[in-house]
Protein backbone atom coordinates (compact mmCIF):
# COMPACT_ATOMS: atom_id res chain seq x y z
CA UNK A 1 0.00 0.00 0.00
CA UNK A 2 2.74 2.63 1.20
CA UNK A 3 4.82 1.46 -2.44
CA UNK A 4 2.18 1.84 -4.15
CA UNK A 5 1.22 5.40 -2.50
CA UNK A 6 4.85 6.28 -2.66
CA UNK A 7 5.17 5.25 -6.58
CA UNK A 8 1.98 7.35 -7.82
CA UNK A 9 3.21 10.44 -5.93
CA UNK A 10 6.66 10.41 -6.89
CA UNK A 11 6.43 8.97 -10.13
CA UNK A 12 4.04 11.76 -10.94
CA UNK A 13 5.89 14.81 -9.39
CA UNK A 14 8.64 13.27 -11.37
CA UNK A 15 7.00 12.66 -14.69
CA UNK A 16 5.29 16.37 -14.87
CA UNK A 17 8.47 17.90 -13.81
CA UNK A 18 10.81 16.44 -16.45
CA UNK A 19 7.79 16.75 -19.38
CA UNK A 20 8.30 20.52 -19.07
CA UNK A 21 12.39 20.07 -19.50
CA UNK A 22 11.31 17.81 -22.38
CA UNK A 23 9.00 20.38 -24.50
CA UNK A 24 11.98 23.32 -23.56
CA UNK A 25 14.80 21.45 -24.78
CA UNK A 26 12.93 19.78 -27.93
CA UNK A 27 11.71 23.27 -28.77
CA UNK A 28 15.13 24.71 -29.15
CA UNK A 29 16.33 21.53 -30.95
CA UNK A 30 13.34 22.20 -33.58
CA UNK A 31 14.41 25.97 -33.27
CA UNK A 32 18.13 25.05 -34.55
CA UNK A 33 16.49 22.74 -37.69
CA UNK A 34 14.63 25.65 -38.25
CA UNK A 35 11.05 24.38 -37.72
CA UNK A 36 7.75 26.33 -38.44
CA UNK A 37 5.90 27.55 -35.63
CA UNK A 38 3.18 25.32 -36.16
CA UNK A 39 5.85 22.05 -36.29
CA UNK A 40 7.25 23.55 -32.75
CA UNK A 41 3.86 23.58 -31.41
CA UNK A 42 3.61 19.87 -33.00
CA UNK A 43 6.85 18.83 -30.87
CA UNK A 44 6.11 20.91 -27.77
CA UNK A 45 2.59 18.92 -27.46
CA UNK A 46 4.16 15.94 -28.00
CA UNK A 47 6.37 16.26 -25.23
CA UNK A 48 3.99 17.69 -23.04
CA UNK A 49 1.87 14.59 -23.97
CA UNK A 50 4.41 11.75 -23.15
CA UNK A 51 3.02 11.02 -19.43
CA UNK A 52 -0.23 10.36 -20.37
CA UNK A 53 0.81 8.58 -23.87
CA UNK A 54 3.33 6.36 -21.67
CA UNK A 55 0.74 5.91 -18.89
CA UNK A 56 -2.13 4.44 -21.41
CA UNK A 57 0.70 2.25 -23.45
CA UNK A 58 2.22 1.07 -19.51
CA UNK A 59 -1.83 0.24 -18.82
CA UNK A 60 -2.46 -1.76 -22.23
CA UNK A 61 0.52 -3.60 -21.92
CA UNK A 62 -0.95 -5.01 -19.20
CA UNK A 63 -4.02 -5.59 -19.77
CA UNK A 64 -5.94 -2.98 -18.02
CA UNK A 65 -7.37 -1.21 -21.20
CA UNK A 66 -9.63 0.29 -19.28
CA UNK A 67 -7.53 2.67 -18.04
CA UNK A 68 -5.06 3.07 -20.81
CA UNK A 69 -7.98 4.18 -22.73
CA UNK A 70 -9.65 5.87 -19.73
CA UNK A 71 -6.17 8.34 -19.72
CA UNK A 72 -6.22 9.02 -23.02
CA UNK A 73 -9.89 9.95 -23.75
CA UNK A 74 -10.17 11.29 -20.18
CA UNK A 75 -6.72 13.48 -21.11
CA UNK A 76 -8.16 14.99 -24.10
CA UNK A 77 -11.64 15.95 -21.91
CA UNK A 78 -10.02 17.61 -19.44
CA UNK A 79 -7.57 19.21 -22.07
CA UNK A 80 -10.55 20.90 -23.55
CA UNK A 81 -11.22 22.05 -20.02
CA UNK A 82 -8.45 23.15 -18.80
CA UNK A 83 -6.34 24.36 -22.00
CA UNK A 84 -9.86 26.49 -23.50
CA UNK A 85 -11.97 26.75 -21.03
CA UNK A 86 -9.75 27.53 -18.16
CA UNK A 87 -8.18 29.61 -20.23
CA UNK A 88 -10.75 31.68 -21.82
CA UNK A 89 -11.99 32.10 -17.71
CA UNK A 90 -8.29 33.70 -16.54
CA UNK A 91 -7.97 35.87 -20.12
CA UNK A 92 -11.49 36.87 -20.47
CA UNK A 93 -11.57 36.23 -24.19
CA UNK A 94 -9.15 34.04 -26.95
CA UNK A 95 -9.05 35.83 -30.32
CA UNK A 96 -8.59 33.42 -33.08
CA UNK A 97 -8.99 33.39 -36.88
CA UNK A 98 -12.11 31.35 -38.07
CA UNK A 99 -10.05 30.16 -41.18
CA UNK A 100 -7.51 28.07 -37.95
CA UNK A 101 -10.75 27.21 -36.20
CA UNK A 102 -12.13 25.26 -39.41
CA UNK A 103 -8.39 23.97 -40.28
CA UNK A 104 -7.38 22.67 -37.25
CA UNK A 105 -11.25 21.81 -36.27
CA UNK A 106 -11.96 19.29 -39.06
CA UNK A 107 -8.91 17.30 -38.10
CA UNK A 108 -9.71 17.60 -34.41
CA UNK A 109 -13.10 16.12 -35.50
CA UNK A 110 -12.16 13.75 -37.62
CA UNK A 111 -9.55 11.94 -35.26
CA UNK A 112 -12.50 12.21 -32.22
CA UNK A 113 -14.65 10.04 -34.71
CA UNK A 114 -12.18 7.47 -35.28
CA UNK A 115 -11.67 7.23 -31.51
CA UNK A 116 -15.29 6.88 -30.60
CA UNK A 117 -15.83 4.22 -33.78
CA UNK A 118 -12.40 2.17 -32.79
CA UNK A 119 -13.53 2.25 -29.12
CA UNK A 120 -17.13 1.29 -29.93
CA UNK A 121 -15.65 -1.41 -31.44
CA UNK A 122 -17.20 -0.17 -35.08
CA UNK A 123 -13.96 -1.03 -36.41
CA UNK A 124 -10.89 -2.26 -35.19
CA UNK A 125 -8.29 -0.10 -33.88
CA UNK A 126 -6.07 -0.76 -37.04
CA UNK A 127 -8.39 0.67 -39.12
CA UNK A 128 -9.27 3.65 -37.08
CA UNK A 129 -5.76 4.06 -36.93
CA UNK A 130 -5.04 4.38 -40.94
CA UNK A 131 -8.11 6.60 -40.99
CA UNK A 132 -6.88 9.00 -38.11
CA UNK A 133 -3.36 9.16 -39.42
CA UNK A 134 -4.34 9.63 -42.97
CA UNK A 135 -5.69 13.00 -42.12
CA UNK A 136 -3.37 13.73 -39.12
CA UNK A 137 0.34 13.23 -41.86
CA UNK A 138 -1.94 15.30 -44.54
CA UNK A 139 -2.01 17.81 -42.14
CA UNK A 140 1.44 18.01 -40.94
CA UNK A 141 2.51 17.86 -44.45
CA UNK A 142 0.35 20.75 -45.26
CA UNK A 143 1.68 22.68 -42.15
CA UNK A 144 5.13 22.08 -43.54
CA UNK A 145 4.60 23.00 -46.72
CA UNK A 146 5.38 26.43 -48.18
CA UNK A 147 2.87 28.18 -50.44
CA UNK A 148 5.01 27.63 -53.39
CA UNK A 149 4.81 24.31 -52.63
CA UNK A 150 0.94 24.16 -52.48
CA UNK A 151 0.70 25.42 -56.00
CA UNK A 152 2.56 22.97 -57.41
CA UNK A 153 0.43 20.49 -55.92
CA UNK A 154 -2.06 20.98 -58.86
CA UNK A 155 -5.12 21.52 -56.35
CA UNK A 156 -8.16 23.99 -57.21
CA UNK A 157 -6.52 27.42 -56.22
CA UNK A 158 -8.64 28.57 -54.46
CA UNK A 159 -8.38 26.03 -52.06
CA UNK A 160 -4.59 26.32 -51.77
CA UNK A 161 -4.80 29.93 -51.08
CA UNK A 162 -7.22 29.67 -48.42
CA UNK A 163 -4.85 26.57 -46.59
CA UNK A 164 -2.20 29.19 -47.14
CA UNK A 165 -4.29 31.52 -45.04
CA UNK A 166 -5.33 29.50 -42.59
CA UNK A 167 -1.72 27.94 -42.34
CA UNK A 168 -0.06 31.90 -41.95
CA UNK A 169 -2.86 32.95 -39.50
CA UNK A 170 -2.14 29.72 -37.25
CA UNK A 171 1.50 30.63 -37.50
CA UNK A 172 1.05 34.15 -36.31
CA UNK A 173 -1.37 33.18 -33.16
CA UNK A 174 1.69 30.79 -32.14
CA UNK A 175 4.98 32.77 -33.13
CA UNK A 176 5.18 34.74 -30.00
CA UNK A 177 4.11 31.71 -28.00
CA UNK A 178 6.84 28.98 -29.35
CA UNK A 179 9.47 30.53 -30.59
CA UNK A 180 12.62 29.19 -28.63
CA UNK A 181 16.42 30.54 -28.13
CA UNK A 182 18.18 28.12 -30.90
CA UNK A 183 19.64 24.99 -29.17
CA UNK A 184 22.46 23.56 -28.93
CA UNK A 185 24.11 19.55 -29.16
CA UNK A 186 23.51 19.45 -25.34
CA UNK A 187 19.78 20.31 -25.59
CA UNK A 188 18.97 16.98 -27.49
CA UNK A 189 21.37 14.97 -25.17
CA UNK A 190 18.80 16.69 -22.41
CA UNK A 191 15.74 15.68 -24.24
CA UNK A 192 16.85 11.99 -24.73
CA UNK A 193 17.59 12.33 -21.09
CA UNK A 194 14.12 13.68 -19.78
CA UNK A 195 12.06 11.15 -22.13
CA UNK A 196 13.64 8.34 -20.81
CA UNK A 197 12.86 9.82 -17.31
CA UNK A 198 9.35 10.84 -18.17
CA UNK A 199 8.32 7.31 -19.45
CA UNK A 200 10.07 5.52 -16.46
CA UNK A 201 7.71 7.54 -13.87
CA UNK A 202 5.21 7.46 -15.70
CA UNK A 203 4.90 3.72 -15.21
CA UNK A 204 5.22 4.32 -11.79
CA UNK A 205 2.97 6.47 -11.90
CA UNK A 206 0.33 4.51 -13.80
CA UNK A 207 0.77 0.93 -11.77
CA UNK A 208 0.91 3.01 -8.63
CA UNK A 209 -2.49 4.17 -9.26
CA UNK A 210 -4.29 1.11 -10.83
CA UNK A 211 -2.89 -0.40 -7.44
CA UNK A 212 -5.10 1.89 -5.14
CA UNK A 213 -7.80 2.29 -7.30
CA UNK A 214 -8.14 -1.95 -7.34
CA UNK A 215 -7.18 -1.79 -3.12
CA UNK A 216 -9.90 0.79 -2.81
CA UNK A 217 -12.30 -0.75 -5.33
CA UNK A 218 -12.33 1.93 -7.60
CA UNK A 219 -13.33 1.59 -11.16
CA UNK A 220 -10.95 1.34 -13.81
CA UNK A 221 -12.65 4.24 -15.93
CA UNK A 222 -12.80 6.25 -12.80
CA UNK A 223 -9.01 5.73 -12.32
CA UNK A 224 -8.11 6.05 -15.83
CA UNK A 225 -10.61 8.90 -17.15
CA UNK A 226 -10.38 11.25 -14.24
CA UNK A 227 -7.50 10.44 -11.93
CA UNK A 228 -4.71 9.22 -14.22
CA UNK A 229 -6.04 11.59 -16.85
CA UNK A 230 -6.19 14.63 -15.18
CA UNK A 231 -2.50 14.11 -13.46
CA UNK A 232 -1.06 13.63 -16.54
CA UNK A 233 -2.58 16.68 -18.29
CA UNK A 234 -1.23 18.96 -15.38
CA UNK A 235 1.70 20.19 -17.97
CA UNK A 236 -0.71 21.46 -20.43
CA UNK A 237 -3.41 22.94 -17.47
CA UNK A 238 -0.22 24.93 -16.24
CA UNK A 239 0.39 26.30 -19.65
CA UNK A 240 -2.87 27.04 -20.51
CA UNK A 241 -2.71 29.38 -17.26
CA UNK A 242 0.05 30.84 -18.16
CA UNK A 243 -0.22 31.76 -21.72
CA UNK A 244 -3.57 33.18 -21.00
CA UNK A 245 -1.92 35.29 -18.47
CA UNK A 246 0.41 36.73 -20.43
CA UNK A 247 -2.32 37.62 -23.24
CA UNK A 248 -1.19 34.67 -25.87
CA UNK A 249 -4.25 32.64 -24.98
CA UNK A 250 -4.81 31.95 -28.79
CA UNK A 251 -1.70 29.73 -28.85
CA UNK A 252 -3.91 27.32 -26.66
CA UNK A 253 -6.20 26.92 -29.01
CA UNK A 254 -3.35 24.70 -31.93
CA UNK A 255 -2.00 22.85 -28.59
CA UNK A 256 -4.86 21.91 -27.24
CA UNK A 257 -6.64 20.45 -30.33
CA UNK A 258 -3.07 19.18 -31.62
CA UNK A 259 -2.52 17.52 -28.26
CA UNK A 260 -5.66 15.76 -28.59
CA UNK A 261 -4.72 14.46 -31.77
CA UNK A 262 -1.33 12.88 -30.68
CA UNK A 263 -2.67 11.31 -27.71
CA UNK A 264 -5.52 9.10 -29.56
CA UNK A 265 -2.98 8.37 -32.53
CA UNK A 266 -0.23 7.99 -30.47
CA UNK A 267 -1.58 7.16 -27.17
CA UNK A 268 -4.77 4.99 -28.00
CA UNK A 269 -4.71 3.86 -31.76
CA UNK A 270 -1.38 2.54 -32.10
CA UNK A 271 -0.93 0.35 -28.91
CA UNK A 272 -4.28 -0.86 -29.74
CA UNK A 273 -3.71 -1.94 -33.00
CA UNK A 274 -0.83 -3.66 -31.73
CA UNK A 275 -2.03 -5.22 -28.01
CA UNK A 276 -6.27 -4.24 -28.51
CA UNK A 277 -8.15 -2.26 -26.62
CA UNK A 278 -11.18 -3.10 -24.27
CA UNK A 279 -14.59 -4.41 -25.05
CA UNK A 280 -16.77 -1.68 -25.36
CA UNK A 281 -18.35 -0.62 -22.22
CA UNK A 282 -21.04 1.88 -21.12
CA UNK A 283 -18.00 4.21 -19.43
CA UNK A 284 -15.50 4.00 -22.36
CA UNK A 285 -18.19 4.84 -24.82
CA UNK A 286 -19.37 7.59 -22.64
CA UNK A 287 -16.10 9.11 -22.76
CA UNK A 288 -15.53 8.63 -25.72
CA UNK A 289 -18.97 10.03 -26.63
CA UNK A 290 -18.10 13.20 -24.20
CA UNK A 291 -14.42 13.59 -25.80
CA UNK A 292 -16.65 14.08 -29.15
CA UNK A 293 -19.47 16.64 -27.93
CA UNK A 294 -16.57 18.89 -25.96
CA UNK A 295 -15.21 19.12 -28.83
CA UNK A 296 -17.85 19.95 -31.45
CA UNK A 297 -18.86 22.67 -28.40
CA UNK A 298 -15.63 24.08 -28.53
CA UNK A 299 -15.32 24.69 -32.20
CA UNK A 300 -18.94 25.71 -32.62
CA UNK A 301 -18.43 28.55 -30.07
CA UNK A 302 -15.34 29.57 -31.10
CA UNK A 303 -16.17 29.60 -34.65
CA UNK A 304 -19.15 31.62 -33.86
CA UNK A 305 -17.12 34.27 -31.60
CA UNK A 306 -14.47 34.57 -33.33
CA UNK A 307 -12.84 33.16 -30.33
CA UNK A 308 -13.52 32.07 -26.49
CA UNK A 309 -15.46 34.42 -24.04
CA UNK A 310 -15.52 34.02 -20.30
CA UNK A 311 -19.15 32.80 -20.45
CA UNK A 312 -18.21 30.13 -23.11
CA UNK A 313 -15.27 29.17 -20.92
CA UNK A 314 -17.18 28.57 -17.95
CA UNK A 315 -19.74 26.42 -20.37
CA UNK A 316 -16.89 24.70 -20.80
CA UNK A 317 -15.97 23.37 -17.47
CA UNK A 318 -19.38 22.67 -16.47
CA UNK A 319 -19.47 20.43 -19.74
CA UNK A 320 -15.77 18.77 -17.82
CA UNK A 321 -17.89 18.41 -14.44
CA UNK A 322 -20.80 16.87 -15.76
CA UNK A 323 -18.48 14.33 -17.25
CA UNK A 324 -16.48 13.16 -13.76
CA UNK A 325 -19.71 13.40 -11.84
CA UNK A 326 -21.51 11.22 -14.96
CA UNK A 327 -18.56 8.57 -15.07
CA UNK A 328 -18.69 8.25 -11.35
CA UNK A 329 -21.83 7.49 -11.15
CA UNK A 330 -22.23 4.95 -14.08
CA UNK A 331 -18.43 3.32 -12.94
Amino acid sequence: MALAVAAFIVGALVSLATSWVLVIRLERVGERFGLSEAFLGVAAALAADAPEITASISALSQHQRAIGAGVVIGSNVFNLAALLGLGAVISGFIALHRRVVVLGGFVAMWISGCCIVAITGLVSPLFGLVLASTVLVGYFCILGLHRNALKRLHLPRGFCEWISSAVIEEELELEASVRPSRGRPIDAIVALGALAVVVLSSVAMERGASELGHHFHVADAVIGGIVLAAVTSLPNAVAAVHLATTGRGAAAFSTALTSNNLNVVAGLLIPGAVIGLAAPSASGNLTAIFYVVLTALVLVLTFVQCGLRRRAGWIIISGYVIFVVWLVAIS
